[in-house]
């Protein structure tokens, strides 16, 4: 089936419908009728793709794996490239693009619906943990080992060094729009923000 023929447009929009219907109104109350209406397919066409609406919140959760394991394909470059440049300016770069990712708008609103299903679907959103989070953290994770082994940084536990450093970048923006209590930063407060958070990673891992 070609990726850009008929079929798999017609998949797309109803992966579309269905993803404006789960996060409205919630796995649980969302409906294949409901979810038809909204991708304006007919019920038959719909059950054609998928005979559940289970199988349509699998295939949206395949299909935020793939986009995020393809984005961040672009880390391994970058960590490769940084080896052997200087520290703050790499992880300033590396702060600044996670927290510009962690707010925007389809990032949100799909991190919720995985924590809203995650109790039904927890292989789907181990899946979604692996390709994302827990990807980048293994990736970071090894570039401070290499960094530490190289006596450009002290850090006993990488794995622990890696997830504080995640965290200062998530948490400020996370904690403002998971919920929808605040919007997100703005291009100064995420550069604020992640010149913030490498200083104080540096302040705890750089050479004594």
């Amino acid at each position: 089936m070609s990726e850009s023929g008929p079929e798999s447009a017609k998949r797309k929009q109803i992966l579309d419908g269905a993803r404006r219907v789960f996060l409205s109104a919630g796995f649980a109350a969302a409906s294949m009728g409901e979810i038809a209406r909204e991708a304006k397919v007919s019920k038959g066409t719909l059950y054609v793709y998928f005979d559940s609406k289970e199988a349509l919140f699998g295939a949206l959760i395949v299909e935020a794996k793939r986009e995020t394991s393809e984005r961040l394909l672009s880390l391994d470059t970058e960590l490769r490239e940084a080896r052997d440049s200087d520290i703050a300016p790499f992880l300033t770069m590396l702060a600044t693009g996670l927290m510009e990712k962690f707010r925007m708008p389809n990032h949100v609103s799909m991190v919720r619906m995985v924590m809203g299903a995650a109790d039904r679907f927890p292989g789907l959103a181990r899946q979604f943990y692996d390709a994302g989070a827990g990807y980048g953290h293994a990736r970071l994770a090894a570039w401070i080992t290499e960094q530490v082994a190289a006596g450009r940084l002290v850090a006993e536990d990488a794995d622990i060094a890696a997830w504080q450093f995640i965290s200062m970048c998530c948490h400020p923006v996370s904690a403002r729009v998971a919920l929808g209590t605040l919007p997100p930063p703005d291009d100064e407060r995420i550069r604020r923000t992640a010149e913030a958070a490498v200083s104080t990673f540096l302040a705890a891992y750089g050479p004594r």
